[in-house]
């Protein structure tokens, strides 16, 4: 597969997300509810997690945005269920690395993530694409903060 069609279908990947999100909506006696916004940009997101022993049994968002950032929230909440804070947190990591253009592992349970990957080469777009993962980063730390 050459560089334009796996462009064309990392497009549509992002597309699909933002069409048909997973995960939109609120959890009702979520554990954890984190709000944020990309003044930048005016993205904002509202991101609800239902935590049992450490682990993330149900994550969901709301909110509006660009393409990019409605899209990675939609992957981000697929990619975090039915794992650990700590496991969740290093994808956030590896994530990250990858806006960064940094090297990165990005693993087969963290779903279509990669497909963002190319948004590195628009430095004012990375803000999109994190928008979601840094809020469930502080949503951590307001966790340990408590």
């Amino acid at each position: 597969m050459n560089f334009n069609n796996l462009d064309q279908l990392y497009r549509s990947v992002i597309m699909d997300h933002y069409k048909n999100p997973r995960n939109k909506g609120a959890i009702e006696d979520g554990s954890m509810t984190i709000d944020m916004n990309n003044p930048t940009c005016g993205d904002r997101i509202r991101l609800t997690l239902d935590v049992v022993d450490n682990v993330i049994k149900d994550a969901k968002f709301e909110g509006e945005g660009c393409s990019i950032s409605m899209s990675s929230a939609s992957m981000m909440t697929e990619a975090v269920k039915g794992h650990t804070i700590e496991e969740a947190l290093h994808m956030s990591q590896e994530f990250s690395n990858m806006m960064l253009g940094e090297s990165y592992e990005i693993t087969d349970d963290m779903g279509d993530i990669e497909s963002l990957s190319g948004v590195s080469k628009f430095p004012a777009r990375i803000k999109c694409a994190t928008l979601a993962w840094k809020a469930f980063e502080k949503g951590t730390k307001e966790e340990d903060d408590q």
